[in-house]
């Protein structure tokens, strides 16, 4: 069985040697939508009884990995040295530093990694994350999996 649940967030970013403006710096109302897999839960008992997981705690680890540390954050690839030394002078000021370029399919592919680390960790692989969808337009988005 698949599950998928939404979450948005906001962020800066720009695409370093870009031929057009997405090398400026600017934003996005960014999406992510998570599809999980796993099996029903089929124990009376169980407070997830007859489901894969609550979509609650679904989203609680989303929100822990990539919503809150992404929020509101300009995103940045470690070797854009040019934005790097602007950000890191500005105090107080909430960077994510990534080992690739900010693009949409590069962030895709970062929280997909990220995701199916920490579901691995937690359900050993019963539940499991198969697709995140990474929406930088309401109209443009990558999918990682």
């Amino acid at each position: 069985m698949q599950i998928t649940t939404r979450m948005e967030f906001d962020a800066g970013h720009r695409i370093p040697n870009h031929k057009s403006s997405c090398k400026n710096l600017h934003g996005h109302r960014y999406a992510i939508e998570v599809t999980i897999s796993g099996e029903i839960v089929e124990q009376k008992n169980e407070s997830n009884f007859g489901m894969v997981m609550d979509f609650k705690d679904a989203k609680e680890v989303i929100k822990k990995l990539i919503v809150e540390p992404w929020d509101h954050a300009f995103i940045v690839f470690e070797k854009d040295f040019e934005v790097l030394d602007f950000l890191n002078g500005m105090q107080d000021h909430k960077t994510v530093v990534l080992p690739k370029v900010p693009t949409a399919e590069n962030m895709a592919l970062i929280a997909f990694e990220l995701l199916s680390e920490a579901f691995l960790k937690e359900f050993k692989g019963l539940i499991k994350p198969i697709n995140v969808r990474l929406f930088e337009t309401p109209n443009n988005w990558a999918d990682a999996s």
